[in-house]
């Protein structure tokens, strides 16, 4: 008999006072309540403590301390989890009500490596890809990272935690990793909820094409063609540089 799948949120913080109200209002709305919320705050010097702290009716463990980045919080996310999957969650994220049970139900009944879902940006949905990675890199594999993907935890064993050279895309590394190791992924067709678009690979577009263009140059083979693209990519970002 299947053991019954178990769901971490995981939250990395820094100054999310302003954000974080959405956030929890959208987890205390989920239809399945039994999920663990863990967050990781960078030592805001805001309000982001008083928020969390007075969180009394969700499942929530929280630190708050320095820390190197998003990537260096979720690791340590990460490593308090007992949950068989985790999925994650930025300040600014929102989840649809049923979100939390709808991943359980496919992790359930597939009980593939990583689940991905359709997500809503801004007033877009976005669906599932499909393509060579060599053109879109994960964008084909999962719709997001955030919000659009549960992980079982486990795979960290196996394929190492995010890595911090890469402070933008470490969680596009990973899933390329995970995809040459033979990692299963299921597609499913529900809407798990809302991306924010405040977060760094949004604010931060040259870093994110020249992270985005590191990672496809580490694990993809044809290196001259990974160029081509990156410059072609460039140029067509060219006025918002």
């Amino acid at each position: 008999m299947k053991k019954p799948v178990t769901i971490s949120v995981i939250t990395a913080t820094y100054n999310a006072a302003e954000a974080l109200p959405g956030l929890i209002d959208s987890l205390r709305a989920q239809t399945d309540k039994v999920f663990q919320w863990i967050v990781v705050d960078g030592a805001s010097t805001d309000n982001t403590s008083a928020l969390i702290s007075a969180v009394t009716d969700l499942s929530i463990q929280w630190i708050s301390e320095p820390d190197f980045g998003i990537y260096d919080a979720l690791n340590k996310a990460i490593r308090q989890t007992n949950s068989s999957y985790y999925l994650v969650l930025g300040a600014d994220d929102r989840l649809k009500s049923d979100a939390i049970q709808l991943y359980k139900e496919a992790a359930q009944k597939t009980e593939a490596d990583v689940i991905t879902a359709k997500i809503q940006v801004k007033n877009q949905l976005i669906e599932h890809r499909s393509g060579p990675t060599w053109l879109y890199g994960t964008f084909n594999l999962v719709t997001s990272h955030a919000v659009g993907a549960i992980f079982k935890t486990a795979l960290h064993e196996q394929f190492g935690y995010y890595s911090r050279k890469f402070p933008i895309t470490a969680d596009q590394l990973f899933i390329k990793r995970l995809v040459v190791g033979g990692a299963s992924i299921y597609k499913a067709s529900f809407v798990s909820g809302t991306f924010g678009h405040e977060g760094l690979s949004n604010s931060d577009l040259v870093g994110t094409l020249s992270e985005t263009f590191r990672v496809q140059l580490e694990t993809e083979k044809i290196k001259w063609l990974q160029v081509a693209l990156y410059i072609v990519r460039l140029i067509r970002h060219y006025r918002r540089l």
